[in-house]
């Protein structure tokens, strides 16, 4: 913990995940993509400090009247639109009441992640996993969605209108589309017959998969 002490110390990918940090000298640190779930970080000094892709959750205590939402880092309230997180691993990250219009998420993991009501618009997610994630009410539009996996996302109250592309995108076993299945299914072949490697499907046997009534079929 010395290092940290430090003014302008290189804590790149440092995991302080649920620590008491005290009143930390972390002015001008490097503590991007470090973990600070759950860690009280209200009396340290973090100025100048670079935060980008840092993670934090509902618990992380930070300093008083420190903008944390528009620092870089990733967690709940977070303003990322426009943001690069590319190739991100947010996997069971809460992101609740996050900003992410416009943002660059190509190749982000996802699994698992809290994103209802997240409004996706004109953002780039090809090849993103959604894999269980809670998108409830969640929207799309404008979005580029090539290669998303969604199977058995909770997609309830999504809205897919106007999206660019679903190229390659699966949607076995989510919740929530059985008033987007033929509307989807109506997309141009060469989306919906585009191969998925990693579900070992295309995109219109993942959607003729899913019945009128939500669920799916073998």
């Amino acid at each position: 913990m010395a290092e940290a002490r430090e003014q302008h110390a290189d804590l790149r990918g440092t995991n302080w995940q649920g620590r008491q940090l005290g009143a930390m000298d972390l002015r001008g640190a490097k503590l991007c993509r470090a973990d600070l779930r759950g860690a009280d970080l209200g009396e340290a000094n973090l100025e100048g400090a670079d935060l980008g892709l840092a993670r934090y959750d509902a618990l992380t205590r930070w300093p008083t009247g420190f903008a944390y939402a528009r620092s870089g880092a990733v967690g709940p309230g977070a303003q990322l639109g426009g943001t690069f997180l590319n190739t991100a691993d947010l996997r069971g990250m809460d992101l609740r009441g996050a900003f992410m219009l416009g943002v660059y998420l190509s190749g982000a993991d996802c699994r698992g992640a809290l994103m209802q009501d997240m409004g996706f618009a004109n953002g780039d997610l090809r090849r993103s996993r959604f894999c269980g994630a809670l998108l409830t009410g969640s929207r799309f539009a404008y979005a580029q969605l090539e290669g998303c996996d969604f199977r058995a996302a909770d997609l309830r109250g999504a809205d897919f209108t106007a999206v660019e592309s679903i190229a390659g995108a699966v949607f076995t076993g989510a919740l929530g589309l059985e008033g987007w299945r033929d509307e989807l299914l109506s997309r141009p072949y060469q989306e919906l017959d585009c191969w998925n490697r990693l579900a070992r499907c295309t995109t219109r046997e993942s959607l003729e998969a899913i019945n009128p009534h939500g669920t799916t079929h073998g």
